[in-house]
């Protein structure tokens, strides 16, 4: 590859970093917006159980799947990351019901 074609390069991935930094600014305030909706969630809840809700999981996976699939990204991306979000948020909202 010529020297050119690898200053372009670097210049195209230091661009796609600065978007990708901004979309995890959004992705963050998006968390955030969900986190206050769990913490509502868990105060409403009566038992850890119904926190786990096993079955709700999977209606938000399914949903999740579907949703990627509509605009063409990755199902099994978004389905691994919503499993990875979906246990911090029950672990984060068990503990926001034992909150005295």
């Amino acid at each position: 590859m010529a020297e050119a074609d690898e200053e372009q390069n670097a210049k195209q991935l230091a661009a796609v970093r600065v978007a990708i930094d901004e979309v995890d600014e959004q992705i963050v305030s998006l968390i955030s917006r969900r986190e206050r909706l769990v913490r509502r969630a868990g105060s409403l809840k009566h038992d850890d159980a119904s926190v786990r809700a096993p079955a709700r999981v999977e209606r938000v996976i399914t949903n999740v799947r579907d949703y990627a699939s509509r605009q063409g990204v990755d199902p099994t991306v978004v389905e691994q990351t919503y499993r990875a979000m979906i246990s911090a948020f029950i672990e984060f909202e068990l503990r926001v019901r034992r909150e005295p």
